[in-house]
C-alpha cells in the first residue's frame, strides 16, 4: 500500500479489510457469484482490491472443485494473483475442514512457503508433538503465522504455546471467529465479548446475516477485519450479495458511516 493509500485510510479510520471469497466447502451451488477455479478467484480479488479490501484469505480447489492443500496448486494460484493483484497481500489457509491432518498442513507450509498463512491452534493440537515444528518451519522461512481461535479455550492454549515456546516470539496475530460453532452459524456482535482481551494485534470474521454488524463492533474495539462468501452470502436482511466485492463495499460503507 502506498503512503498515500495509508493516509486515505487512517483518514476514513478503516480498519486492514481481508477478504475470504469461498472458503473450503460452498461452490456455486451456493451462491454463483462464488469463485472455485483460479481464473474466478482472480477475477473476484481484482473487484475485491477495487472496492477497498487490502488482503486475500486464499483457498485452492482441485480439479473436483474440492478443498485443497496442494503447494503445486497454492504456488501457480499465488504467481497469478501477484500479478494480477499486486498490492493486495496474500494468507493461504491450512484449513484442514475434516479432510487434511496436522502432518498435510506441515508438509503443505514447507512445500507453498506462503508469505503468511493461517493456522487453527485447535487442529495444530491434534497432534502436539507435530505443533513446534509447524511454527518453527514458519519462522525459519518468514512464514507471517495468523492463529485461528474459536473461543476463549483457543485462546488460552495459543497463550500457554507462548509461554512454552511452541509459538515462536513474533507469532502473535491472531483472528476471532465468531459463531463457528453456535446454531446454525449465525454471530452475534456480543460473541465477540467471550474472548479474553489481548493487546497482540487481533482480526474478527463472523458467519451470518450479522457478519457486518459484528465486524463494525471489531473495527469500532480496535480490530481489523475479514468479510466474505466464506462466511456470509447475504446481509442483514436477508438479501444475496451480488458478488464479494459488494459485500466488501457494503461494508466499507458501514464502517464509513460508523466513523463520522
Amino acid at each position: 500500500m502506498s503512503a498515500t493509500d495509508s493516509e486515505m485510510r487512517a483518514h476514513q479510520s478503516l480498519p486492514y479489510i481481508l477478504v475470504a471469497p469461498n472458503g473450503a466447502r460452498r461452490g456455486h451451488g451456493d451462491h454463483p457469484g462464488l469463485p472455485v477455479s483460479t481464473d474466478e478467484i482472480i477475477a473476484t480479488s481484482k473487484a475485491c482490491s477495487l472496492a477497498g479490501a487490502d488482503g486475500l484469505h486464499l483457498h485452492v480447489r482441485d480439479q473436483a472443485g474440492h478443498h485443497s492443500l496442494d503447494a503445486g496448486l497454492y504456488r501457480e494460484a499465488i504467481a497469478e494473483l501477484r500479478l494480477a493483484v499486486p498490492r493486495m497481500d496474500i494468507q493461504i489457509t491450512t484449513e484442514a475442514a475434516g479432510v487434511f491432518n496436522v502432518e498435510a498442513q506441515f508438509e503443505c507450509l514447507k512445500k507453498t512457503r506462503p508469505d503468511w498463512a493461517s493456522i487453527s491452534v485447535r487442529e495444530i493440537a491434534r497432534s502436539p508433538e507435530i505443533a513446534p515444528r509447524v511454527y518453527a518451519l514458519c519462522a525459519d522461512q518468514g512464514t507471517r503465522v495468523q492463529h485461528i481461535l474459536y473461543d476463549a479455550d483457543d485462546a488460552k492454549l495459543l497463550a500457554r504455546w507462548q509461554t512454552e515456546g511452541v509459538v515462536k516470539p513474533g507469532q502473535i496475530e491472531r483472528l476471532l471467529v465468531l459463531g463457528r460453532y453456535s446454531t446454525e452459524q449465525e454471530s452475534r456482535p456480543e460473541d465477540l465479548d467471550t474472548f479474553p482481551e489481548s493487546t497482540d494485534p487481533w482480526m474478527v470474521c463472523a458467519f451470518g446475516a450479522q457478519e457486518h454488524k459484528c465486524l463494525q463492533k471489531a473495527a469500532q474495539l480496535g480490530g481489523d477485519v475479514r468479510v466474505g462468501f466464506e462466511n456470509s452470502l447475504a446481509g442483514p436482511h436477508g438479501q444475496s450479495w451480488a458478488d464479494n466485492a459488494a459485500s466488501v463495499a457494503a461494508l466499507i460503507n458501514l464502517l464509513k458511516g460508523a466513523a463520522k
